[in-house]
C-alpha cells in the first residue's frame, strides 16, 4: 500500500456503502483509489461484489478453487459406516465436497448481509442530519451562554422578523412564546447552504433549550421524539419547514412545550 493509503484500509461496511453507491463523491474517490493501488483491498472489494450475485454465480470461483486437500481429509476422516451412506443416497464425492464448501460460503453471504443491514440501520437518514448538527452545537451551551439580556419587546421583534423572513416564516413574541421558560436570542445560522433558524431560551429549571427551523419539502409528519447527545428532542414538520425543540427538561415537559409552540406556529 502507498504512504498515502496506509493505514486507511476501508472496512467491510465502508466498502459495502461503495457497491452500494451510499457514499459521497468525496470518501467514494478515496475507495476508488485504495481499490485501484492496493491488491488487499481489491480482493476484499470483489469477494463482496461477489456477494451481490445470485449464489451459484457469485460463489462459483471460490468453489473451484476450495481447498481440495483439506476437504479431501475432511472426507477420510468421516467413518465408513457414514460415508457409504452418503454415497447411498445417491450423492458423489464431488457433490459433497461441493456442499461442505457451499455450506462455508453461505455463512460468508449471511456475513455480507448483516453487514449491508447494519450500514442501513446506522446511516442517519437526511431529515435527521440538521438536527444531530443542531444538538451538536447546543450541546455546548451552558446558562452563562444565554446570560445577555434579551432586549426589550422591540428589539425582540426585530429579531424575530429578520429570522423569519429568511425562512419564508412568520415569527413574533407571542408565536415562540412558551410558558415559565424565557426567550434570550434569535439567529439564523448556516446548514447545508441553507438558513436555519434559532432560537434560543433559557429554562430556569434545566437551562439552554432551543426551538430550530430549516425550510423543507418533504411534507408534514406529526411530532416525535429522540434523544441526542444527553439532551431531549420533540420534531415535526409541516408542508414548508422542519421544526425540532431541543433542551435538558424531561420529556414530558418538552412535549408539552412543543405542543404550545406547536399550536402558535399553526394559528
Amino acid at each position: 500500500m502507498s504512504e498515502l493509503n496506509k493505514g486507511q484500509m476501508p472496512t467491510d461496511e465502508q466498502l459495502t456503502a461503495f457497491i452500494d453507491g451510499e457514499l459521497d463523491a468525496v470518501e467514494r474517490e478515496r475507495i476508488e483509489r485504495l481499490i485501484a493501488d492496493d491488491e488487499h483491498v481489491a480482493e476484499r472489494f470483489d469477494f463482496l461484489s461477489r456477494s451481490t450475485l445470485s449464489f451459484s454465480e457469485a460463489f462459483q470461483p471460490m468453489l473451484a478453487e476450495a481447498p481440495a486437500a483439506k476437504l479431501d481429509a475432511m472426507l477420510a476422516a468421516i467413518p465408513p459406516s457414514k460415508k457409504n451412506k452418503v454415497w447411498a443416497a445417491g450423492i458423489g464425492r464431488r457433490g459433497f465436497l461441493t456442499a461442505i464448501a457451499a455450506s462455508f460460503v453461505a455463512a460468508v453471504a449471511i456475513d455480507r448481509a448483516v453487514i449491508g443491514i447494519g450500514h442501513r440501520l446506522s446511516k442517519p437518514d437526511e431529515d435527521s442530519e440538521w438536527r444531530a448538527a443542531v444538538a451538536e452545537y447546543l450541546s455546548l451551551y451552558t446558562a452563562d451562554t444565554l446570560s445577555a439580556p434579551a432586549g426589550d419587546h422591540a428589539q425582540q421583534v426585530a429579531q424575530l422578523n429578520g429570522v423569519g423572513a429568511k425562512l419564508g416564516l412568520p415569527l413574533t413574541p407571542d408565536v415562540i412564546a412558551m410558558p415559565d421558560v424565557e426567550f434570550k436570542r434569535a439567529q439564523i445560522l448556516n446548514y447545508d447552504g441553507k438558513p436555519l433558524a434559532q432560537i434560543a431560551y433559557l429554562d430556569p429549571e434545566s437551562g439552554p433549550m432551543a426551538l430550530c427551523i430549516v425550510q423543507s419539502a418533504k411534507g408534514a409528519a406529526a411530532p416525535d421524539m429522540e434523544n441526542r447527545r444527553g439532551m431531549n428532542v420533540v420534531y415535526w414538520s409541516n408542508a414548508t419547514h422542519a421544526f425540532m425543540l431541543i433542551g435538558h427538561a424531561p420529556i414530558d415537559r418538552m412535549q408539552q412545550l412543543a405542543a404550545d409552540v406547536r399550536a402558535h406556529l399553526i394559528a
